[in-house]
């Protein structure tokens, strides 16, 4: 089976130069691979936050050798994905527990205009030249990571 993630329970945002995300007033969110997913957000969640369509330009979703979820990448073009608007300070820290270390939570700015935080890939020539596809993630492993996320969340112990 290709390689799922072994997430840290860091209990807050790593060390990435970046205002401390979680310390602050949370902001929302562009998700663009895995938690676009329903099942994904409410296993890890046990809810489904406000989401929207939303795109930011100047990105792609690049698929990741080995691995089943993909990476933010600086690209020519643009990325479809949604923005969760109404995660609680908790949430941010289950979806930044989840996350793995190989990502960078930043700022972005959407195409129409909206600021948003997202993790973006952080080392951009380990990504594979094909786009990954939404659609075979759903198709050929999305209950399977399912499970793998109810499984980390029943496992994960919030820090308080």
């Amino acid at each position: 089976m290709p390689h799922i993630a072994t997430h840290s329970r860091r209990p807050s945002s790593r060390c990435s130069g970046q205002p401390d995300h979680l310390s602050a007033d949370p902001e929302a969110l562009f998700v663009y691979g895995s938690l676009r997913f329903p099942d994904v957000l409410n296993a890890l969640l046990g809810r489904l936050p406000d989401r929207t369509p939303a795109t930011a330009t100047g990105w792609r979703v690049a698929a990741l050798p080995g691995r089943l979820y993909p990476g933010l990448v600086t690209a020519q073009g643009s990325v479809t994905g949604l923005l969760l608007t109404d995660l609680t300070h908790d949430e941010w820290h289950i979806i930044d527990t989840f996350e793995d270390d190989a990502y960078d939570l930043r700022q972005l700015t959407l195409t129409d205009g909206r600021h948003a935080s997202t993790y973006v890939y952080a080392d951009p020539a380990e990504t594979l030249l094909e786009d990954w596809d939404l659609k075979q993630f759903e198709a050929q492993h999305l209950s399977g990571y399912v499970q793998h996320c109810l499984t980390w969340r029943r496992g994960y112990l919030p820090s308080q």
